[in-house]
């Protein structure tokens, strides 16, 4: 019995991170006899069932990738959180590998996977990415749509603009392929934004809850400010009135962020304006309060409007009077 490595097989191997199939090595050329002697001699390990790597030592993050996307079978693909991971839309790999396959296809419960059927997984797919995984554009609406919350949604498609990994548009032209999409309506209306740059959840709540609904004036989003030859981005500058409002949805401040947001704000004033700083409290359960506020300073810098009520229930008033 031969018990050497088909060179084809280690041609197939070697861009699958060392993992492959039980089908690819048979039809490489390796008789069941001699793959089981290669587990034998602990010279493979099975990673799944019918799933082997090529070498001894654990294997890396990419080899288990690749062993769940060839334990799931013909055409599947890396999805949802673990598309997420690869898309650096997360910092924090999911302990459970998630794989989509073709709808046409049902699949038995797996250890450590958690599988997906979609009819049009052929679009979704990356097109040259391996492991083989969905579009980014895809994987975001995958999350938002099942996301239990609205907020948790918002926060995947801000999220992957907010970074630079794709644009309003291109999830808008991805979401017009759906048929069902759960929070349709307002993920559409977050992406629609005039002149976008909402780059969270934290943005997206302050321009709907505290300047739309109070009719303030519009800000610039993600305003670039230039100081001293250096560019600085403010989440919303009234620039007409020199207001900067910083939105700040951590619980705390690492110490040298502290201290530069403190620069900036000092700047801030130096140059005649004021920074106000708001963070997810002010915003979400206190955005009336918020609202009048800020409209009292907009009003001391000049604004000639007035804010709305935007309810009966509306307590505008506590922080404009």
């Amino acid at each position: 019995m031969s018990t050497s490595i088909p060179a084809p097989l280690h041609e197939l191997a070697e861009p699958q991170s060392g993992v492959v199939s039980r089908r690819q090595a048979l039809d490489a050329g390796m008789t069941s006899e001699a793959i089981a002697w290669q587990l034998r001699r602990a010279r493979w390990q099975q990673l799944q069932w019918g799933v082997y790597a090529l070498f001894t030592g654990p294997p890396g993050r990419d080899a288990v990738l690749w062993a769940a996307v060839l334990r799931a079978g013909r055409n599947a693909v890396l999805s949802h959180q673990t598309a997420a991971e690869l898309a650096h839309l997360t910092d924090r790999p999911s302990d459970l590998v998630h794989v989509t396959i073709p709808g046409s296809r049902r699949a038995r419960p797996i250890p450590g996977l958690v599988i997906y059927n979609s009819a049009s997984i052929d679009r979704a797919r990356h097109p040259c990415l391996a492991p083989p995984r969905t579009r980014l554009e895809e994987t975001v609406l995958d999350l938002a749509g099942a996301a239990t919350t609205f907020d948790d949604a918002c926060e995947w498609v801000t999220r992957a603009c907010g970074r630079r990994f794709t644009t309003e548009k291109r999830l808008l032209e991805a979401m017009t392929n759906r048929v069902r999409l759960r929070w349709r309506g307002p993920l559409t209306q977050v992406l629609s934004e005039p002149g976008g740059g909402v780059h969270s959840v934290l943005e997206f709540r302050y321009f709907r809850d505290v300047e739309r609904a109070h009719c303030l004036p519009s800000a610039q989003r993600q305003a670039r400010v230039v100081r001293d030859g250096r560019s600085a981005y403010r989440d919303a500058y009234y620039a007409k009135y020199r207001v900067v409002v910083e939105l700040d949805g951590r619980v705390a401040h690492p110490g040298d962020t502290r201290w530069r947001d403190i620069r900036r704000d000092n700047a801030a004033v130096a140059d005649g304006g004021v920074t106000l700083r708001y963070g997810w409290s002010d915003v979400t359960r206190d955005s009336c309060r918020t609202a009048g506020e800020l409209a009292r300073v907009l009003v001391q810098r000049g604004w000639v409007g007035a804010p709305k009520l935007c309810s009966p229930n509306c307590a505008l008033l506590s922080g404009w009077r």
